[in-house]
């Protein structure tokens, strides 16, 4: 039987604060040497600075950095099929269709894997977030997300051009993960409705958005713990944590930070948007192992996959989280900008996203991340 302190713990865990708080408390264990798998050498972090900041410079040298949402996937051979597309022209109405696109494409981004790729109709050939990020684009456009909960697994597989030759991460787990929305939610829109009804004079603040996605879209994800009734999403046990858990809330996040910009288009103005953390993933994560700020402690772990829910994988993604608040400033600070300008959503986007995909590729032939992760397309 539940009761309402396990309600009110799982209330807690069910926000961006939580997530900070316990990549803090991660971070300081570290710091002691208290984790078993990990250990830090915070004398690399300038380095992973510089190549953060040499990166934001060369993709973005003006310094005008969007924010880190799905909305920078949708192009392909030149073309931004968004602003292509047709659209309602009342705000509320755009708002309400950008939510039915951007919230299942960001729900079909977990990792595709090394051996797949989408050649779209521009003639462009895409992999690994931008190809998922057309490939959904197309689905959403020819009809085939109207009703989530008619998406399977074959459904997903025409869409995707998924074969022997071409296969992709997860095909039934992202398929499921579709209908358990359309099945929660009905269409993605009312979503949209339930946080404008919570603006106040025209102002959001982005961890309000993660927390109802958190509330709304709990019973989605397949097999994880609950606490007083509630389902917790990404949030996981780690043994140093004893009887407490660590949060992580990654594709939730992720959906938030895309959320921010519809909710603009229809003319709610989003604040507060560094309550949001950094995202758990395993670019900005591979970021700080192949810059040396991150040590595997066990060489073996390297060559081994690992579990989502594995104190390795925990450990790394909870830690990155940390990593990234203390990185930012520092970008900062290479940039000559300020945290009022430059939030950690374009630090993500500028930024660690792309550096850590950078790296990756300087030292792994297939770009891959450097820590294997066993992952049902439901986490990254």
């Amino acid at each position: 039987m539940s009761t309402i302190g396990d309600r009110a713990e799982a209330e807690r865990l069910l926000s961006a604060h939580a997530v900070r708080d316990a990549a803090n408390a991660m971070f300081r264990l570290a710091e002691a040497n208290g984790l078993p798998q990990w250990g830090l050498d915070l004398s690399r972090m300038a380095a992973a600075a510089d190549l953060t900041a040499e990166t934001v410079r060369a993709n973005y040298p003006d310094l005008k950095v969007p924010f880190h949402a799905r909305w920078r996937h949708f192009s392909a051979g030149g073309h931004d099929l968004w602003s292509e597309a047709e659209k309602p022209s009342d705000p509320v109405e755009l708002g309400r269709a950008a939510f039915n696109l951007v919230i299942p494409s960001v729900l079909l981004d977990a990792g595709a894997g090394p051996g797949w790729s989408y050649r779209d109709a521009t003639g462009a050939e895409l992999s690994r977030s931008e190809g998922l990020g057309v490939a959904s684009f197309r689905m959403w456009q020819s009809g085939a997300l109207d009703d989530l909960s008619a998406v399977n697994a074959a459904s997903v597989a025409e869409a995707f051009q998924v074969s022997n030759d071409n296969p992709l991460v997860g095909v039934e787990g992202r398929a499921a993960l579709l209908r358990r929305v359309g099945q929660a939610v009905g269409e993605p829109a009312r979503l949209f409705d339930i946080m404008a009804g919570r603006a106040r004079r025209g102002f959001l603040a982005a961890p309000a958005i993660l927390e109802v996605l958190l509330q709304e879209l709990g019973p989605i994800w397949p097999g994880r713990f609950q606490l007083g009734g509630m389902p917790l999403g990404d949030c996981w046990p780690h043994p140093v944590r004893g009887h407490g858990l660590v949060p992580l809330h990654k594709l939730s996040q992720w959906m938030s930070y895309s959320l921010i910009e519809p909710l603009q288009w229809a003319g709610i103005e989003v604040i507060d948007i560094d309550g949001l953390t950094g995202l758990a993933e395993y670019r900005n994560g591979g970021l700080f192992i192949d810059t040396g700020v991150l040590l595997l402690r066990d060489p073996v772990d390297e060559r081994i996959g690992h579990p989502v829910d594995s104190p390795v994988v925990v450990g790394w993604r909870s830690l990155t989280v940390a990593l990234l608040d203390r990185l930012a400033p520092m970008v900062r600070e290479r940039l000559g900008v300020s945290a009022r300008d430059f939030a950690l959503a374009r630090v993500l986007e500028g930024g660690t996203w792309a550096a850590g995909r950078r790296i990756a590729r300087e030292k792994r032939a297939d770009g891959g991340p450097p820590l294997t992760v066993i992952s049902d397309g439901t986490v990254f």
